[in-house]
């Protein structure tokens, strides 16, 4: 098992700032992929950007240049700097947690509780 808990979402002006946080704890696995996942109001959830214990990250190009995605391993924590903020970025924030599972090419994963952010003058 793998609890998730996140930190850092809030209210923040447009052109603004704000820095989340997902640390992770528990049964933790040698490899991994931890990110960031995020919800608007009557639309799906979508990804938002990830990066793995091997090094690979991947920033969704609706958020390219603005957000970056960060690990300290050490501390199984993901961060998700977002620069530049627009109303657009409104959204419930999900920390996402996958995990290789004994059979080749399948995998699992945990979800955060979800941390709001909102952008509004």
């Amino acid at each position: 098992q793998v609890h998730l808990v996140e930190s850092g979402g809030g209210l923040v002006q447009p052109g603004g700032s704000l820095r989340l946080s997902c640390a992770a704890s528990g049964s933790i696995f040698a490899f991994n992929s931890m990110g960031w996942y995020r919800q608007a109001p009557g639309k799906q959830r979508e990804l938002v950007a990830f990066t793995t214990t091997g090094g690979t990250i991947h920033v969704e190009d609706s958020v390219k240049g603005r957000f970056s995605i960060s690990r300290d391993n050490s501390m199984n924590t993901v961060y998700l700097q977002m620069d530049n903020l627009k109303p657009e970025d409104t959204a419930v924030y999900y920390c996402h947690y996958k995990y290789p599972l004994r059979t080749a090419g399948t995998t699992g994963e945990y979800w955060g509780q979800g941390t709001q952010v909102t952008v509004s003058s």
